[in-house]
């Protein structure tokens, strides 16, 4: 029987519906934890996650077996109930109806990687 192998880095970013500042401190990391729980239930690695209160940047892995709708479908669709679930406040929350994917190859990889962990220093400033 035949082998098939893929390695496929996707950067995937989408924002909160309004660009609302919903992803506070207390939880962003909760929240990039959650995510990464379904990445890996899911059979996505996920390499990176990061960003900013109306925004967020995940480098995964792509499976063979999934598309990247079905992978951001996923992902969006499963981390809103998540954050609804938290408290009250975050009761309106949702993401954009959008996404931005872009693939990343082993040359760009730790650029990449980079460029998601610092997206608060990136940020600075800009507001």
């Amino acid at each position: 029987m035949g082998q098939s192998l893929s390695k496929v880095y996707l950067h995937i970013v989408f924002s909160t519906k309004g660009r609302r500042l919903f992803i506070s401190p207390n939880i962003e990391k909760k929240l990039h934890g959650y995510i990464s729980s379904i990445c890996q239930n899911h059979g996505c690695f996920v390499h990176a996650i990061g960003g900013i209160e109306d925004h967020i940047h995940i480098l995964i892995e792509q499976p063979r077996s999934m598309t990247i709708s079905k992978i951001v479908e996923l992902i969006k669709s499963n981390s809103s109930k998540w954050i609804k679930s938290q408290n009250r406040e975050y009761s309106i929350f949702s993401w954009q109806s959008g996404y931005g994917v872009f693939s990343v190859d082993q040359s760009t990889y730790h650029a990449v990687k980079k460029y998601i962990a610092n997206q608060k220093e990136h940020h600075k400033g800009r507001d």
